[in-house]
């Protein structure tokens, strides 16, 4: 009975170890045919499998630039300047002579080498100032037509227009005029008056002569009003 069992055991472990063997080889090889079929059949897998297969991870974004330093600019401060008295003193002080200009000789004192000296010296020093210079002599002056008046020399009298006595017109005609140096009428400009005796004064006063204007010595021309009165009652 034991000669059995001992016999009976043998055999059994014998047969374990051979299924043990043949179960390992059978898993190695279903392992291996897992790992080739993806390799081999690309196609039967799923796109978003492939691409996890196949697609490498994008590297990560590099690291932001580091920032610009930022430059402190300090404002210069400028001291016054102030003054200071000094602490010591000094044991000698040395004095500038400015050279006088050699104004050579014979001279007043005055002016540059080889002049007269009489331009200052001579002159303003001396108490007498040079004479101012002449004043210039306008060419035309303007006085008042009663201060003209005076120096008429020629005067005719208008003749009074028929349509104006017609129409009873009367009054003053007031014409402005240029008297040139000789006396005689240069320019006459109506002014204001009854527009119908306007022409007859222009005509009369265009033949009045003047006593020649004097200023400093010179003639010279006047600018002036003239006033021409007509009136029914003297005709």
């Amino acid at each position: 009975m034991f000669n059995q069992l001992v016999i009976s055991g043998a055999q059994e472990a014998t047969h374990k170890r051979w299924t043990v063997a043949t179960s390992f080889g059978v898993q190695v090889i279903i392992v291996g045919i897992m790992i080739l079929i993806p390799l081999i059949y690309t196609e039967a897998l799923p796109k978003g499998m492939l691409n996890t297969f196949l697609v490498a991870p994008a590297p990560p974004p590099p690291p932001p630039p580091p920032a610009a330093p930022v430059r402190v600019v300090r404002p210069r401060i400028v001291q016054p300047q102030t003054m200071v008295a000094p602490t010591v003193i000094p044991k000698k002080v040395e004095m500038i002579k400015d050279a006088a200009p050699d104004i050579g000789a014979g001279t007043s004192g005055f002016g540059v080498a080889g002049g007269t000296g009489d331009a200052l010296g001579g002159g303003i020093l001396n108490g007498m100032a040079p004479p101012p210079p002449p004043k210039a002599t306008p060419a035309r002056i303007k006085v008042g037509g009663q201060v003209q008046q005076a120096n008429l020399l020629h005067q005719v009298l208008p003749v009074y227009p028929a349509i104006a006595k017609t129409a009873h017109v009367s009054g003053t005609v007031r014409l402005r005029a240029v008297i040139a140096k000789d006396g005689s009428i240069q320019e006459l400009q109506y002014v204001s008056g009854p527009a119908l005796l306007m022409r007859s004064a222009m005509d009369a006063v265009h033949e009045w002569k003047y006593k020649p204007t004097m200023l400093n010595g010179e003639a010279v021309e006047v600018d002036t009003t003239i006033d021409v009165v007509f009136s029914l009652g003297g005709g």
